[in-house]
């Protein structure tokens, strides 16, 4: 296959102009001057880019225990939709992912499925209860590529200590929670004025805050290496900046939805903009916006976590956390791309070179003899995001009825199209 005619965007390989991509056995072969070759399949990318499969290093699959709110069935076509071709999926099903024979059962029906690779993440205490390590070395070699209690913060210092080191001896990257739930309490939107506003209880940023400090010390102490992930505020970033300046081995990433929105989204009790962390201040969001730019913000994961419409049709106070994001995440790059005049190479680096080097996987390169794991996305679109749009099983987002830039036109999964618009 040779996919000729597009601007090829590839920030793991430096490269940014007109190539052609000479495809063969599922893997990236050539990267060609235009013109410059033919093969019996040519796919035309004129006016497009040409985009390494997206990494999306952190979304809730729901699946197994929670098939009414998303299975991997639903959720690999709705991420494909969205030039997303590896998930790495979080451990909060039911049973917990905790053992290799959850592991294994995430693995075959993904593979079944075979739309989007699915890498499941593993927990790192059993049943996601603080108490006690899970099996990591079963489940790495059961195919786990990281591990989390995402939903959950382990709160005893002592076993996230443990749990550091042992994950360690596997090579498993640690994907951390952070959240004092002492801080936090009941709450269910950013505390401040407005929070006492509505008459809802509020998180305060410290909440996020001193659990970093102390896993950022761990971290130092240990020597062992974590991602701190869906970082919201300011002071949040200013703690990672430092400790990376101090060579703490500390990434991070944030949601496309806190780049995005802001608090003032809660005002009229929509829950589909309640999630955890919540929508912060306006500083907050500029902070992380300028933190992607100064490269402190390593990645952009979408934390996708579908609802079932009833559980979102709650009180705001009763209705569960999260959002989905699998169709969004692109459109959300060239908006601010657009929006604050950041380079597109360094935003898609944030979902492309940048996860796949955190969980130690292949992908995230369009480099020769690379998998031929590819999006083709039209920059100009100009489309509005309505209900029927959405391919996951469930529908909550805050950004139906948003205009946004670009769509993805096709995907390609090891050079095999996995969806096509239209």
């Amino acid at each position: 296959m040779l996919i000729k005619g597009g601007r090829l965007i590839d920030p793991a390989d430096n490269r940014d102009g007109l190539f052609d991509l000479l495809v063969e056995d599922g893997r990236v072969r050539e990267v060609l001057d235009p013109g410059s070759a033919t093969a019996g399949e040519v796919v035309d990318a004129s006016g497009c880019w040409v985009l390494p499969g997206l990494i999306d290093m952190h979304a809730h699959l729901r699946d197994p225990g929670y098939e009414y709110k998303e299975d991997i069935e639903t959720a690999s076509r709705a991420a494909a939709a969205g030039g997303i071709t590896t998930v790495a999926c979080m451990a909060n099903t039911d049973p917990v992912n905790d053992n290799p024979s959850v592991t294994q059962y995430i693995l075959d029906k993904a593979s079944g499925v075979g739309l989007v690779r699915v890498l499941p993440v593993g927990a790192m205490t059993k049943g996601l209860k603080g108490k006690e390590l899970a099996e990591m070395g079963l489940m790495r070699r059961a195919g786990i590529v990281a591990v989390s209690d995402d939903g959950r913060p382990v709160l005893d210092a002592g076993l996230m200590r443990r749990a550091l080191e042992y994950a360690a001896t596997f090579s498993l990257p640690v994907i951390l929670h952070c959240e004092e739930t002492s801080l936090s309490a009941r709450g269910v939107m950013n505390e401040g004025e407005l929070s006492s506003r509505l008459g809802l209880a509020g998180i305060p940023a410290a909440a996020e805050e001193v659990m970093i400090s102390r896993d950022v010390l761990l971290s130092q102490y240990t020597g062992v290496p974590i991602h701190v992930t869906h970082i919201s505020t300011r002071g949040s970033l200013e703690i990672i900046r430092q400790a990376k300046q101090q060579g703490i081995p500390v990434t991070c990433d944030a949601t496309p939805h806190h780049l995005l929105l802001t608090e003032d989204a809660v005002r009229t009790y929509d829950t589909n903009c309640k999630m955890n962390p919540p929508l912060r201040h306006e500083e907050d969001r500029h902070a992380l916006i300028e933190g992607i730019r100064m490269s402190q913000v390593d990645c952009i994961a979408t934390d996708h976590a579908p609802h079932a419409r009833d559980e979102k049709d709650l009180d705001f106070d009763l209705a569960p956390f999260g959002i989905i994001g699998f169709q969004t995440l692109l459109p959300a790059l060239m908006k601010l791309h657009q929006d604050h005049d950041i380079d597109f190479s360094q935003l898609l680096a944030c979902v492309t070179r940048n996860p796949a080097r955190i969980l130690g996987i292949e992908g995230g390169t369009l480099a020769p003899g690379s998998r031929a794991d590819i999006v083709i996305f039209d920059p100009a679109p100009r489309w509005t995001l309505s209900e029927d749009m959405i391919l996951s099983r469930s529908r909550n987002t805050p950004f139906i009825g948003w205009t946004f830039t670009g769509k993805v036109v096709r995907t390609m999964l090891g050079g095999v199209t996995v969806y096509r618009a239209g």
